[in-house]
């Protein structure tokens, strides 16, 4: 069995959009677990992700402000640049594609499975990487900074406190260059600020503690049942392509979509989508609660990051 986390996704729906209706399951949603959350009610007709919201949305920005939080630090990074002598213009970005939950339990999509099968991004390329700015070596230097030894300053107050070693046109270079220092002004401008991973890691534990509950696992055997019923075997619900055998150049043919099509209605007859977000939503709830004092000063953290992002749209 291979498990896997949900991405770090950049953006989430706002908390306070609206769920689904609640409805039971016959795989054991609304059960209480030995040492797990009582499983809130799940939300009828759940069978595409995408639509879901989560109790630890609201400590994480929107797409839209996730956007902004990202160009607002190449420019702070650009003006650290700019104490160098350097004109350097951070490189266009590609819009990604609207980040939020609809891979998280696999492909759940029925449009999609029907005309994508197993493609990623519904059969649509990867945006590329855009070009670098070709800064010479010192301008690299005062980008990058020189090589680290030992850890780097883990905020903007530690950065201006601890000597790289290096200077270019007389001034000292960051530790970690110019992109740490953007990195540090935006999202660690003083000590002990919240790691800007706090609350991804705490969803991906709620996720690892949902995939294991009993609940989760009785209704994985039986989405593993209704695709053995068409000759799929597989028990891998989220990335089933490699069980299937279908390689990366065949996750857009006729058998990958026959197969997503099957993969969609089980998870539909089964309720798989369902009973895994009710678990998974009872764990994070248990997180925002232990970590309610932490949780509360991570918002007013990324609410100072969106008023620095907004006064930043040079």
């Amino acid at each position: 069995m291979r498990t896997r986390t949900p991405r770090p996704a950049a953006a989430a729906l706002l908390l306070g959009a609206a769920l689904l209706t609640a409805c039971g399951s016959g795989s054991g949603s609304g059960a209480t677990v030995p040492g797990g959350p009582p499983a809130p009610a799940a939300p009828s007709g759940a069978t595409d992700a995408a639509r879901l919201t989560y109790p630890l949305d609201g400590y994480k920005p929107t797409d839209e402000e996730s956007r902004g939080i990202e160009r607002a630090q190449a420019l702070l990074t650009a003006d650290c640049m700019k104490r160098f002598g350097f004109a350097y213009r951070p490189p266009e970005q590609p819009r990604p594609a609207r980040a939020g939950t609809g891979s998280r339990y696999g492909l759940t999509d029925a449009a999609n499975a029907s005309r994508y099968g197993y493609a990623p991004r519904g059969g649509a390329a990867p945006p590329g990487k855009a070009p670098e700015a070709d800064l010479g070596p010192t301008g690299e230097l005062a980008l990058s900074g020189p090589p680290v030894k030992g850890r780097l300053p883990m905020s903007l107050a530690e950065s201006e406190r601890t000597d790289s070693g290096r200077k270019v046109n007389g001034r000292k270079v960051p530790v970690g260059g110019c992109g740490r220092e953007g990195f540090l002004r935006m999202y660690a401008p003083r000590d002990g600020a919240v790691d800007a991973l706090f609350v991804f890691r705490l969803e991906a534990e709620a996720f690892a503690k949902a995939r294991q509950d009993p609940r989760v696992a009785r209704v994985v055997a039986d989405w593993s049942r209704c695709m053995a019923e068409q000759g799929y075997r597989t028990d891998d619900p989220i990335s089933p392509q490699e069980d299937l055998g279908l390689s990366q150049d065949t996750t857009g043919g006729p058998r990958a979509v026959a197969a997503a099509v099957r993969d969609v209605a089980c998870k539909k007859r089964t309720g798989l989508v369902a009973v895994w977000y009710a678990a998974e939503v009872g764990f994070q709830k248990q997180a925002v609660e232990r970590n309610a004092e932490t949780l509360t000063r991570t918002r007013s953290e990324l609410d100072a990051r969106i008023r620095l992002a907004a006064s930043r749209k040079d």
